[in-house]
């Protein structure tokens, strides 16, 4: 798509070819064909994930850096890159590990991918509303243990139709997941945010505060990004505020969520269910309490992980890079 956009690769002076520091080689393909027309690239080979040290010995002098891990990018890094460096783009649609302030300090170019995700992230949340409010996975456990009970009030969940959903964040994200439920026959649309958005009135979602969207909200869904205001936003306070029918999905950032809290809320049904696509830590233990409740859905942060999004991020930060190595404006900079 972005491809197509772009006609032809920006140019750079003769003769040169600026070095790019892909810090994971599972970056796709596509991606790597575009930036290797220009640029000599530096592929850190450590598999499945590379480690920070391995990062740290190939970063030097490079002129830009494609960030495609979990590592906090973070002054070491940039001290140990150089000051040459002029470009920093991440393949995600988030960029709470890097520390924009000091890379922007610096005079670096910051960009992301977070126009590329939104609808495969979408489309996980509503997915996990409904596997989480009617239970499905509660169900298929008991089908693994030989405890299916046919009468008529078992495993029983709730009706999207006519419920009131409440958005944590109405950014694309949020906006997208408003438009799939729409022909679910929402009864009412919730958001929260620093202030009322116009986009929200044309999707007809009414601005609430927080406390308002937890008590009226059948579904509570997570899109904000992870900032010093909202880490650990949903906690024991804000989980009692919520109906014991009530679920929640996060589709943002894992530590928007008070995990231990999160946890005795299930147990202690103060809440019905959660459908989780990020935690904290990535990866999760596999004992982890949450891992070991039949009323929580988790999956493996898999919401943009679509081969045809994942092909699109990649060509985003490549053309993201030429961009900022060629003076030019980023097609998607961190805001």
């Amino acid at each position: 798509m972005f491809r197509k956009e772009f006609k032809t690769i920006p140019e750079f002076p003769q003769n040169w070819r600026p070095k790019v520091l892909i810090a994971n080689a599972d970056f796709p393909q596509i991606g790597l064909d575009i930036l290797r027309e220009r640029c000599d690239l530096v592929i850190v080979k450590g598999w499945p994930k590379p480690t920070r040290e391995e990062i740290l010995n190939l970063i030097k002098g490079v002129d830009a850096v494609v960030w495609c891990n979990s590592e906090k990018l973070n002054a070491e890094v940039l001290d140990r890159a150089g000051p040459q460096l002029k470009v920093i783009c991440t393949y995600y649609s988030g960029y709470d590990y890097i520390d924009v302030k000091e890379a922007r300090k610096r005079g670096i170019i910051l960009g992301y991918t977070g126009i590329a995700s939104k609808d495969p992230v979408a489309d996980v949340a509503v997915g996990l509303m409904i596997t989480a409010g009617r239970r499905l996975y509660e169900g298929f456990l008991k089908i693994k243990c030989n405890e299916w009970e046919k009468r008529p009030q078992w495993l029983m969940g709730f009706n999207i139709a006519g419920s009131t959903v409440g958005i944590v964040g109405l950014g694309t994200i949020g906006q997208k997941i408003i438009q799939r439920l729409q022909g679910f026959e929402v009864g009412q649309f919730l958001y929260t945010g620093r202030m009322p958005k116009p986009e929200g009135e044309k999707l007809g979602a009414a601005f609430v505060h927080l406390d308002e969207l937890l008590a009226k909200s059948d579904y509570v869904i997570l899109s904000c990004p992870l900032t010093p205001e909202t880490k650990f936003l949903i906690n024991r306070d804000t989980l009692g505020k919520m109906k014991r029918t009530s679920v929640l999905v996060n589709v943002a950032r894992g530590e928007i969520v008070n995990q231990e809290d999160l946890v005795e809320a299930l147990k202690e049904k103060i809440i019905l269910a959660a459908g989780l696509d990020v935690t904290w830590p990535e990866p999760l233990p596999s004992e982890h309490p949450l891992v070991n409740l039949d009323n929580c859905f988790i999956s493996p942060h898999l919401g943009s992980c679509t081969a045809e999004v994942r092909n699109e991020m990649s060509t985003i930060v490549a053309l993201n890079v030429l961009q900022g190595l060629a003076g030019m404006p980023l097609i998607c900079p961190i805001p």
